[in-house]
């Protein structure tokens, strides 16, 4: 981790204003969630917040997973102003290398953007996506 910053899951640290700001008004895939749902997310998710050395959030992801077989990454961001910094990537490390996520058999993601950054920790367009279905 850069020295400057520091990733934590320690959700009394979460800055749900930024949050919601970000998903709500900023993000493309998450335009419109309520305030709600967001709190509502956060509460039944591991939650990895990016941190500056002032405690002042940059950055956020949340992983839903049932430990042991799948795990679904979410709402990753890094505010705009902080890019550029290789936050990303050191936040994508500390999510693969939580002790709580090893051993899994699958991941998923859903990006439009952000693919050659998931590729690095190995994500890749479905094998076999006739085996996979989504209901909306």
């Amino acid at each position: 981790m850069k020295k400057d910053f520091y990733i934590s899951t320690n959700k009394d640290l979460l800055n749900i204003d930024l949050i919601y700001q970000f998903l709500s008004k900023q993000s493309y895939w998450a335009q419109e969630r309520s305030r709600v749902t967001i709190e509502k997310s956060i509460q039944h998710s591991l939650c990895f917040g990016v941190y500056n050395l002032d405690d002042k959030q940059v950055g956020f992801a949340r992983v839903v997973s049932d430990y042991a077989v799948f795990a679904w990454l979410m709402d990753v961001f890094i505010i705009e102003e902080q890019r550029g910094k290789q936050l990303g990537q050191q936040l994508l490390k500390a999510i693969m290398d939580h002790p709580d996520l090893q051993g899994l058999k699958r991941w998923g993601l859903a990006t439009k953007d952000a693919h050659g950054l998931y590729e690095k920790f190995g994500f890749q367009s479905l094998s076999k996506p006739e085996t996979m279905m989504e209901r909306i």
